[in-house]
């Protein structure tokens, strides 16, 4: 079964940057064939991290390390700069800390 959303994508400052319809939310990593993934040299070595990888066309896949057959969540190009951009200016620093 695949579950279909309505999201909006929201940048630094709480702007709207897009709005995508039908965003699969976990198509299976092993159909992403071909693709690099990788994880941040900060992950440790005990399998509970995020890995990415670049698309063909620009998108990125997102998928935890622990179950590499799972579900990957596809983000558009511009989303996932929204989403870094944030990260980066903290604004989800008070989910860790």
């Amino acid at each position: 079964m695949h579950n279909h959303v309505h999201v909006p994508v929201v940048a630094a400052k709480g702007r709207c940057v897009a709005v995508r319809d039908n965003i699969h939310s976990g198509v299976p990593a092993t159909l992403l064939t071909g693709v690099a993934w990788r994880k941040s040299a900060r992950s440790g070595a005990v399998g509970n991290c995020v890995e990415v990888a670049r698309l063909d066309g620009g998108d990125v896949a997102v998928r935890n390390s622990r179950f590499p057959e799972g579900p990957a969540l596809i983000y558009t190009r511009a989303e996932m700069a929204a989403f870094l951009a944030g990260a980066k200016d903290g604004e989800f620093d008070d989910l860790v800390g």
